[in-house]
């Protein structure tokens, strides 16, 4: 019994203690989860070295609040501030002298960028975006020494669009582009204007982005006014280098602000594929053709009545030189000469002629056994 009540009065005991320990814990986690907090509620942001930094030198970037893990581009770019972002897009950046960084665990990260003159006057910024997934930029004022400086553009009143509707790509490909043509489609979207002033002709910038590339922005006006409170279709031209195949990624852009995203899958120019191959087979027949027909025309030709040149032998020809074997005439009984002796008559062979037998003396026509010495006299 005494076991059982001490074991009953350990047991609050114990879990108490339990509780004590897990709420120190969470006490000391506190501040940390509320930094995280504050700083994924502020989002990302970046913090130079040095302010001002002149060309050839480097100034160290650092950031937080970023997503852990994500590539980042570093870009110096002129005619930009951080409350209207980088006009003209990466058009104004000194793109070649610009540095990748990816975050750490914590969303944070730190590298030397080379100090580089964008190629339009400032007011200068480091803008830096994130490459892959989900869209975020920060920026931070620079001053280049010794860059030109000239005032950013007025806004249009107080106008401000926002894209109402979904996006979309319409057109289609044709037999050229099969062939390697531009493809080229019709960016449509529907904004409407949700400031206090109207917006005419409001330029946008519409940008085209082929795997981690940065897009390449382009600027395009609309012929037309917004009043406040209405809204309006847009069409803008979208097109392509030539050849150009894969996932694309086109983007909108007004007032240095992302509106909307439309994703493109081009096909591949297979007919250019195709003219390859052909190509590669008729060209080496074509070649073929032309080099026996000059074979045919330069080779020496056989004269009419030359039996013993090189060439190939007809079959009159051949039947011209055969030989022809004659039947052996039937030999006549031994008759008596003139002295009483006996003469054998026999046959030429038939492929010597008696000119040409070897056996034979000269200007002798008869058989070679006839001269022998064994010759029988009168009986």
């Amino acid at each position: 019994m005494n076991r059982r009540n001490r074991r009953h009065r350990c047991g609050p005991r114990l879990w108490a203690a339990a509780l004590v320990l897990v709420t120190a814990l969470g006490l000391a986690a506190l501040p940390q989860l509320t930094a995280s907090a504050a700083s994924a509620a502020e989002g990302p942001a970046v913090t130079l070295s040095k302010s001002q930094a002149g060309t050839g030198g480097s100034i160290t970037v650092s950031g937080s609040g970023w997503r852990s893990k994500t590539l980042l581009m570093m870009l110096i770019c002129g005619q930009s501030e951080p409350g209207r972002g980088v006009i003209g897009g990466t058009n104004s950046c000194a793109n070649a002298d610009g540095r990748a960084v990816t975050t750490g665990d914590k969303g944070t990260f730190s590298k030397k960028l080379p100090v580089a003159e964008p190629p339009v006057p400032c007011p200068c910024v480091v803008h830096v975006a994130t490459v892959t997934g989900d869209k975020a930029q920060a920026d931070a004022v620079l001053k280049v020494a010794g860059h030109p400086v000239k005032a950013l553009p007025a806004q249009s009143g107080g106008g401000k669009l926002s894209v109402l509707t979904d996006t979309r790509l319409d057109g289609s490909s044709g037999v050229l582009t099969w062939f390697g043509a531009p493809a080229s489609r019709t960016f449509v979207f529907t904004v409407g204007n949700v400031g206090s002033a109207p917006l005419k002709d409001p330029v946008f910038q519409v940008g085209t982005s082929h795997g981690v590339f940065a897009p390449q922005w382009e600027d395009q006006q609309w012929r037309g006014t917004i009043a406040p409170g209405r809204k309006a279709q847009i069409k803008l031209p979208v097109e392509l280098t030539s050849g150009a195949h894969g996932n694309y990624l086109v983007s909108l852009k007004f007032g240095g602000k992302v509106l909307a995203e439309q994703p493109w899958g081009v096909g591949r120019p297979w007919g250019v594929t195709l003219f390859w191959i052909l190509l590669c087979v008729v060209v080496p027949a074509a070649v073929f053709r032309i080099g026996m027909a000059v074979v045919e025309r330069v080779r020496p030709r056989r004269s009419g009545g030359a039996g013993r040149h090189r060439g190939v032998l007809r079959f009159p020809e051949l039947a011209a030189r055969r030989p022809t074997f004659h039947p052996r005439t039937a030999r006549e009984p031994d008759a008596p000469t003139e002295a009483g002796t006996r003469t054998t008559t026999t046959t030429a062979l038939p492929w010597f002629t008696p000119d040409t037998d070897p056996g034979a003396p000269a200007g002798q026509l008869s058989a070679p056994s006839d001269n022998s010495p064994t010759t029988k006299g009168n009986t």
